[in-house]
């Protein structure tokens, strides 16, 4: 089986390939081709990989190439883990909010905006090519934000595109280990879109285990959510937010916290980067081990700023740990190509399953996944709190569809301005101009 990997000089690709290692099964994966405009990124990750496979006999094999086409002929599965622009571009999202008071981050206010009417036109383009190239592959999409770009792509492809991401199934498991609950025999009660989410139940045996954790506050305390969040505010909600919300819980102190910070996340991570990939030119570079620093920082310092403000201390060591988004894409893969039937959390076209959402609105909920694809469960009705944030958000990301197939600068400035977290329309107008300046590639958007 034949695994295609769009982005494969990104970073996490070590993640994917150390995931297929472990997989031994009939049916396996036994080919990676690895694709991407950098040949200096791609060398450095094959690297990396090479090193992982040493010793394993039956490792997939590994082929590096800038062909696109190349790449997807005759894949089986696609993965889609893109980031147009780059890091620079990331910088520059953050660096364009943050002087207009709004907050810059990649996948949520006026920055996963313009990240969305960057990567938009090229998801777009690239389900075209998959479905003319490929048309029976399946796409895993990984490229942020990620529920955006999926419903992007499912105009072309359909059901055979689906979202993934490592931030719900990361939060069930932190739930179930403070429950003393095995995490693999849970139901999470999840509902919600990409990055914008909540738990709302947690059942073992039929039996919802979360009240309990909401009714005992050293348990509430002894988690990344509770103390991110704050007890008080978890049990008012009677759900556990995905950790994206603290943006929008928190706003005020977020933004004023990412302005005061000595350099963005974008541009800490674009420095990271470029260190990994300068030092790995050089031959006498130990691979994994040099990778494996680097992505044990990156994991540090994730929301470093939120967790500040909130007082909620570092990381725990069970959270630096991988086994995130790249073992849902392994368990995603499995199930479709060998019929292992399994539940998933993913982003996938509604189909009824929300109905304050139309059937094509892409959310992220439980799955049923087999040989046939992902079907959302139906979900119980959303508070209405968080249905105005849903749809508040949907509205956004259907204006930044709009704006991306049309080159429509007033959808554009309407994505902007209906966005909960940007509360101007001269501020959206601003964002537009901004951006379009940051980024030559938004010179589409000329249309009235």
């Amino acid at each position: 089986m034949k695994l295609t990997i769009l982005g494969g000089g990104g970073f996490r690709v070590p993640l994917v390939y150390g995931a297929l290692l472990g997989d031994h099964a009939e049916g396996r994966v036994t080919r990676v081709t690895l694709y991407d405009t950098d040949a200096d990124r791609l060398t450095a990750v094959a690297r990396v990989l090479a090193e992982q496979a040493a010793g394993i006999d039956d490792a997939p094999a590994v082929v590096a190439t800038a062909d696109l086409d190349e790449a997807l002929r005759g894949a089986d599965f696609v993965f889609s883990a893109i980031r147009v622009g780059g890091l620079e571009g990331r910088a520059a999202d953050e660096r364009v909010a943050l002087d207009e008071g709004v907050l810059g981050q990649e996948t949520v206010g006026a920055g996963g905006i313009a990240y969305g009417l960057r990567t938009v036109p090229v998801a777009t383009d690239l389900a075209r090519r998959i479905a003319r190239l490929a048309p029976d592959a399946w796409v895993i999409n990984f490229t942020n934000p990620a529920g955006l770009v999926t419903e992007a792509m499912a105009r072309h492809l359909g059901d055979r595109v689906i979202g993934i991401c490592d931030s719900p199934v990361g939060l069930g498991r932190r739930i179930a280990r403070v429950l003393g609950v095995d995490p693999d025999r849970a139901w999470i009660d999840y509902v919600g879109l990409n990055h914008l989410g909540w738990v709302r139940g947690l059942h073992v045996d039929g039996r919802d285990e979360l009240p309990r954790l909401l009714a005992d506050p050293a348990l509430l305390g002894s988690f990344e959510e509770g103390r991110l969040f704050g007890a008080d505010w978890l049990r008012s909600l009677g759900a556990v937010p995905n950790e994206y919300l603290h943006y929008y819980y928190f706003n005020r102190e977020a933004v004023r916290a990412y302005q005061d910070a000595e350099q963005t996340r974008g541009v800490f991570l674009r420095e990271q980067q470029e260190g990994f990939y300068a030092r790995m030119k050089d031959p006498a570079a130990p691979p994994l081990a040099t990778w494996d620093r680097t992505r044990a920082e990156r994991e540090a310092t994730y929301m470093s700023e939120n967790r500040d403000v909130a007082g909620a201390g570092e990381r725990e060591e069970s959270d630096l740990e991988s086994g995130g988004y790249e073992q849902v894409a392994l368990a995603l893969m499995r199930a479709v190509a060998r019929d292992e039937r399994t539940s998933l959390i993913l982003d996938v076209r509604n189909r009824g399953a929300l109905p304050v959402l139309d059937e094509d609105a892409v959310i992220e909920v439980p799955c049923l996944v087999d040989a046939n694809g992902a079907r959302p469960v139906a979900v119980d009705p959303l508070p209405y709190h968080a249905v105005g944030l849903v749809t508040a958000v949907k509205a956004v990301e259907r204006a930044v569809l709009e704006a991306a197939e049309s080159g429509s600068r007033s959808a554009a400035v309407r994505a902007f301005a209906l966005h909960p977290l940007v509360d101007s329309v001269s501020v959206a107008r601003r964002l537009v101009e901004g951006y379009t300046r940051a980024h030559p590639g938004l010179g589409y958007l000329d249309r009235p």
